[in-house]
C-alpha cells in the first residue's frame, strides 16, 4: 500500500480536494469515533461485514470519501447514485446491475448521496433490495434522518453520526496537502503557522473548504510572482471573500444553535448566549426570527419572576424593526445579556400547560358558578345569577376571603406554584398569606 497520504494517480487537473482522496482508512482523517481501533464500523470492515448504513452529518467531513473507502476494502462494486437527479427507475436499475455483478461473485455498494431529498415512494424503493441484501445501502444526508427519511428505511440501515472535524485534524488535513505530491508538495510556496491556523479556523470542521481555500490562496499568492511565493493573512482573507461559516437555514445546524441560545439563556450564561447569538448572526441568520425566539425565551423561563424581561425582549425586537441591521442587532444583544442574568421561572409555563391538558381531558361541560354570572336582565336575576356575589374590592385587603371561582365540581388544582425567585418569591409570600385568609373564612385555602 503506498505510504503516501493520498491517492498518488490523480489527475493534476483535478481540484485539490479531488486529488488529496485518500487511498485507505488508514489515511482517513477524522471519525475516530467509528473508525479507531476498536470501533464499530472498523470493525465491520476488518470482519468483512458491511451493512446498510446512513452517514448523517455536515458537509465536507467525508461522507462519500468513507463510502468509497469501505466498498474498496471490502472488493465490493462502488455504485452511485444521487437524491438531486435520480428516481425510481434508477433504483431499480441499479438493483438489476448488482444482481448481475452477484451472480458473478462480486457484492455492490451502493451509495445514495442527498438520500433526504428523495420522496417516501422513492426511499420505499430500496427497501426489496436492502432486505433481500442485494446491495449494502449507504445514504449520505446533512439532515437529521429522523425527520427526512421512512422509518422502515430507517429501521434496516444503521445510522451512523459523522463529526465535523477538529481544529488539529484540518491542520493535518492541511499541512500533509502542502507535503504531498499529489497536491501542493511540488509548489515552491511559503505558508507560516499562523496562516495555516486561520486556514483551518475558516474551514469551520469542513475538510473540502479547507483545501478549496488553501488552493485559491496558493493560486492567488503564486499569481504575486517571486522564486517562493508567500501566502500571508491578507491573501487567505481575500480568498475568504465574503464567504460565512457554515450555517444552514432551517437545517439541523440551525436548530441546533437556536437550542444552545436558548439553553445558554436559562443556564444564567451571559457570555454563552451572546456567543450563540452572535455566531447566528454572523452566520446569516434571520434577526427578526431571533427577535421572535427571545421573546418566546423570555415568557417560558423567566415568566414573572421578572417580568421585566418580557418587556426589555419586546422592546430590543421593536427597536432591530426601528434601526435595521447592524444597529438593531445590539438591542437583541443585551435583551439576551438581561435574560441571561435574571432569575428564571417556568411556573407560569407549567401552569398554562397543566391547565390545557386538563381542559383538553375534561370531558363534560362544567357549568360556570352561578354567582359568577352576569345578569344583564332582569330574568337572570331573577333567575339567581350573580347573587351572593362577592365585589373584592369592597372587601377586607381587596379579597373575598374563602370565596371559591372554579366550578362547583372541581377541587382547587394548584397548577401555578410559583418559585422562590425574584419577584415570584413576593408572588409565593402573598399566596400563602391570601390561602391563610381563605382558611380562616372556612374557604378553599
Amino acid at each position: 500500500m503506498n505510504d503516501d497520504l493520498f491517492a498518488p494517480d490523480a489527475p493534476p487537473g483535478q481540484p485539490l480536494a479531488a486529488r488529496l482522496r485518500p487511498s485507505s482508512l488508514d489515511q482517513y482523517i477524522g471519525q475516530t469515533h467509528l473508525l479507531g481501533e476498536g470501533k464499530p464500523l472498523r470493525q465491520a470492515v476488518e470482519r468483512d461485514q458491511l451493512y446498510s448504513m446512513i452517514f448523517w452529518g455536515p458537509p465536507g467531513v467525508g461522507k462519500t470519501t468513507l463510502a468509497r473507502l469501505l466498498a474498496a476494502h471490502t472488493d465490493a462494486y462502488f455504485d452511485t447514485l444521487s437524491a438531486v437527479s435520480a428516481g425510481v427507475k434508477d433504483i431499480r436499475q441499479a438493483a438489476e446491475q448488482a444482481q448481475m455483478r452477484a451472480t458473478n461473485g462480486t457484492r455492490t455498494l451502493l451509495f445514495v448521496d442527498e438520500v433526504h431529498r428523495f420522496n417516501k415512494a422513492q426511499q420505499d424503493a430500496f427497501l426489496p433490495w436492502v432486505e433481500e441484501g442485494v446491495f449494502i445501502f449507504v445514504g449520505a444526508t446533512t439532515e437529521n434522518p429522523s425527520f427526512e427519511l421512512n422509518n422502515a428505511l430507517l429501521s434496516r440501515a444503521r445510522v451512523h453520526v459523522l463529526k465535523s472535524l477538529s481544529q488539529q485534524e484540518l491542520r493535518l488535513v492541511i499541512d500533509r496537502a502542502l507535503t504531498s505530491p499529489s497536491g501542493l508538495g511540488n509548489m515552491p510556496l511559503d505558508v507560516p503557522e499562523e496562516v495555516r491556523e486561520l486556514l483551518a479556523r475558516a474551514a469551520d470542521g469542513d475538510a473540502r473548504r479547507a483545501l478549496n481555500l488553501l488552493e485559491i490562496g496558493a493560486d492567488l499568492a503564486s499569481a504575486t510572482g517571486g522564486e517562493r511565493p508567500l501566502l500571508n493573512r491578507a491573501v487567505v482573507e481575500e480568498a475568504l471573500g465574503e464567504s460565512t461559516r457554515r450555517f444552514d437555514q432551517g437545517g439541523e445546524y440551525f436548530y441546533d444553535q437556536i437550542s444552545a441560545l436558548h439553553k445558554s439563556v436559562r443556564g444564567s450564561h451571559p457570555d454563552a448566549a451572546l456567543y450563540w447569538l452572535c455566531r447566528m448572526l454572523d452566520g446569516g441568520a434571520d434577526p427578526r426570527y431571533l427577535a421572535r425566539r427571545i421573546v418566546r425565551m423570555a415568557w417560558e423561563d423567566i415568566g414573572l419572576a421578572d417580568p421585566r424581561a418580557m418587556q426589555i425582549a419586546n422592546d430590543a425586537a421593536t427597536t432591530y424593526e426601528r434601526l435595521g441591521s447592524p444597529e438593531g442587532e445590539l438591542a437583541l444583544g443585551q435583551a439576551v445579556i438581561y435574560l441571561a442574568v435574571a432569575a428564571k421561572s417556568n411556573a407560569g409555563y407549567n401552569a398554562y400547560h397543566q391547565a390545557c391538558a386538563f381542559v383538553a381531558k375534561d370531558v363534560g361541560t362544567s357549568e360556570v358558578p352561578i354567582h359568577l354570572r352576569n345578569a344583564p336582565t332582569k330574568l337572570m336575576e331573577e333567575l339567581g345569577y350573580g347573587h351572593d356575589y362577592r365585589y373584592a374590592h369592597n372587601e377586607p385587603h381587596a379579597y373575598a376571603a374563602g370565596e371559591t371561582y372554579m366550578p362547583d365540581e372541581l377541587e382547587e388544582p394548584g397548577w401555578y406554584q410559583p418559585v422562590p425567585r425574584g419577584l415570584e418569591s413576593k408572588i409565593a409570600d402573598k399566596l400563602v398569606w391570601l390561602a391563610e385568609l381563605d382558611r380562616k373564612a372556612g374557604g378553599p385555602g
